[in-house]
Order: structure tokens, then sequence, then C-alpha cells
């Protein structure tokens, strides 16, 4: 940066012949680590201040976006509430956090000079576990599978497990074949299979989903569907 400035050169004729240049140095970005947020873990409905800075020259610019290409939902004091898939500023203020603001946020600094530097934080929103039952009651014939399902949003990640109505847990084995398959960072589908249904099978049935937040349960009731042959055709009998 100290060879920044004008140079002259000249010649030393009658008259003297001179020309000036201005030396422009340029610095590319660079992260200031230790001035810049790192991972955080806000509560559900907390507030969140996300702070990137950076040095170079010219002074870069900094803005901000998620890196799954979602909406950020900013809030500032001129403007309110705001929406966008990109936002400047050295700050991202992020209130009322709901759990689908959860995810990594990338900070990228550019001023013209390449290359562009980036840093990724990774937001973290805890909430006590919810339990959404698609099916409460569930029917099938003796002898047959059935597949129980319960939907379940839990950060931190939730210990998952099924019991039976009087409080039996579930163990997997050759009859039960429990599953667990993610659809998001929060979002887990939770699944039990019954093979070959008995009699004794019937009944109710919880999922149950527990973290350091709280826990929540849901039910599902089991009953048998009778089906009976009339030439050849399967038909429901009323239960």
């Amino acid at each position: 940066m100290e060879d920044r400035g004008v140079y002259m050169c000249q010649v030393n004729t009658d008259p003297m012949k001179m020309q000036t240049a201005f030396l422009e140095v340029v610095i590319p970005p660079d992260i200031i680590y230790e001035e810049t947020s790192g991972d955080m873990m806000v509560p559900e409905g907390g507030s969140a201040k996300l702070i990137c800075k950076a040095r170079g020259y010219p002074k870069p610019k900094i803005v901000w976006r998620r890196e799954d290409g979602r909406e950020i939902i900013a809030r500032n004091g001129t403007h309110g509430k705001m929406k966008a898939t990109i936002v400047e500023g050295e700050m991202l203020s992020l209130t009322k956090v709901t759990r689908s603001e959860m995810g990594a946020y990338m900070c990228i600094a550019s001023n013209g000079v390449p290359p562009s530097v980036s840093k990724r934080l990774k937001l973290q929103v805890h909430f006590h576990p919810l339990i959404q039952v698609p099916n409460q009651l569930v029917g099938a014939p003796l002898g047959t599978d059935v597949t129980l399902i319960c939907n379940v949003e839990a950060s931190p990640k939730a210990i998952n497990y099924w019991q039976r109505e009087n409080g039996e847990m579930i163990i997997s084995n050759e009859r039960y074949l429990m599953n667990e398959n993610e659809s998001s960072m929060y979002a887990v589908q939770m699944t039990l299979v019954i093979r070959k249904l008995h009699k004794s099978d019937m009944g109710g049935y919880k999922c149950i989903s527990k973290n350091s937040i709280g826990d929540a349960e849901g039910t599902i009731r089991l009953y048998e569907n009778q089906y009976t042959h009339d030439h050849g055709e399967k038909r429901i009998a009323k239960v």
C-alpha cells in the first residue's frame, strides 16, 4: 500500500518536459475472522445477529445469502420485515426466528478485485418436538403387513421410539421393523412395520420423541379389517 501515489518522469530539455501518473494499489478482500460470527444456536422465537467483516482495498462489500438458495427474512428498524435471497451489509439481523430459517448462511465479501471470499455460518434453531400423525386410525386384516407413520419435527435431534399403549417398548425384530427418514435438518418420518398381524397386535401404539427441550407423542389405533371371499373377489366387511 505504501507504493500508492503520484509518480513523475521528466526530460531535462529546454523547456523541461514531464508526465505524471497515479498508481493505485488494490488488495483482494479477506475475511476478518476474529470480528466475524461463528456458528450460532438460538431458541425458536429468539433473535440472532450475524456479523461478517472483511478487509481489502477498495473497501469490500458484504452480502448474505442462504446456502440452499431460500429467502432470508431480515428485519431492521427502518424497513421492518424484508424477504430477499441476497441481503447487503456487515450485520444480518434475524428476529422471531422460526425453524424454517435454520441452516447455513454464507457471507460473501467482494470489491471488484478477484477473488471474492466467503464464510459459512450455521444457524441452529432449537425447539421442543412436534409430532403429526397422518392416519390415527389404521385397519388391516390378520396375517398381513401394516405400516404406522409419525412425522416428527425437533431440534436438537431427538430420540424417537415406539410403545404399545400399555407402555411396553417395541423392539426391532423379525416382526417389528422400525425406520427413520430425514426430510430436512429437523424433520424425520418415523415408520413402524408390523409383519403378519396377530390378534394381539390390535390396539393403541404411541410414537414418542424426546430432546433436551421437551417431548411429544402421537397415538395410532390399529384395528382388524375382516376380509371375506365372495365369488373370488375380496371385499371389506364392516368392523
